[in-house]
């Protein structure tokens, strides 16, 4: 307490000028109503500009949740497309082979379920890249789950740890992708040459298939990892193959693997099941 006096004492001329100060600008304040103009003037602009970096803080602040949010949201609308377009197919085949006989289909009954998750170590320079992300067996990621960001494929879980699992992406030579030209049911096989992180090709395309340049390249569903539809990219350019009976595709990636932050791991409630099967079936060929 002692201190306080002192430091009051001591500073006293400074506090007899801040309330003389007061004084005046109320004198003026009263007196003079262009002075008081000036004077509300200012302390709006100034009380302005301190809301409005207030407000630009909290939506800084704010903004990490939004996007998690917005990240979860989309990947609820993914799923029930997915969900929808299933239904859609099976309607279409009871119409054209089974009239008046309804069977649920996996998609249906909602086989597709995902799990957000955010990148904590990528690559894109090298041959073979790999993608870390912070979700893992404790969050039911499994291997050999499909990886999407919102702009398309991303790629496969290869490893998976209680919290952390690893992703073998598009820029991968070990990674394969079936996929087709959207509108199309022929199908080729999706691959990265290691050129640029931007491209990769689509071979084994047969070569009576209708395409053009601009044309969306998507997931033809033969997969356990991935359902159909699936953006990959699009047609940059394409050539035919050595026998001729086939084109490769050059595919501009959708997903901009520079700048990949959060993505969503497909779960398909099927996919042990599928996998054991053609596993068996393999072995006994």
């Amino acid at each position: 307490m002692r201190k306080l006096l002192d430091f009051l004492v001591n500073r006293r001329h400074w506090f007899l000028f801040l309330l003389l100060e007061i004084i005046s600008f109320a004198f003026i304040y009263r007196s003079s109503v262009y002075q008081r103009n000036i004077l509300l003037s200012t302390a709006n602009i100034i009380t302005g500009s301190v809301v409005s970096i207030s407000g630009t803080m909290q939506s800084y602040f704010y903004l990490r949740q939004e996007n998690r949010d917005l990240l979860v949201r989309n990947g609820e609308l993914e799923m029930e497309l997915l969900q929808l377009r299933g239904k859609l197919n099976e309607m279409t085949a009871d119409t054209v082979t089974f009239t008046g006989y309804h069977n649920e289909t996996p998609a249906s009954q909602g086989q597709f379920d995902f799990v957000t998750a955010k990148v904590v170590n990528n690559s894109v320079a090298r041959i073979s890249n790999y993608i870390t992300i912070n979700k893992g067996a404790k969050d039911g990621i499994g291997t050999h789950m499909g990886v999407v960001s919102d702009k398309g494929v991303v790629g496969i879980v290869s490893k998976v740890s209680d919290h952390y699992s690893v992703v073998i992406p598009v820029l991968n030579p070990k990674f394969k992708l079936s996929g087709k030209v959207i509108g199309s049911s022929h199908f080729g096989s999706l691959s990265w040459d290691a050129r640029s992180p931007r491209f990769a090709n689509l071979s084994e395309l047969p070569r009576h298939v209708e395409f053009a340049e601009g044309d969306t390249i998507v997931t033809s569903g033969y997969s356990a990892a991935f359902p159909e539809g699936i953006v990959v990219g699009t047609i940059s350019s394409f050539k035919k193959q050595s026998d001729d009976n086939f084109y490769t595709l050059e595919v501009e990636l959708s997903t901009d693997f520079h700048a990949l932050n959060n993505v969503r791991v497909i779960k398909n409630n099927d996919q042990t099941e599928q996998l054991n099967l053609e596993r068996e079936a393999r072995e006994n060929d």
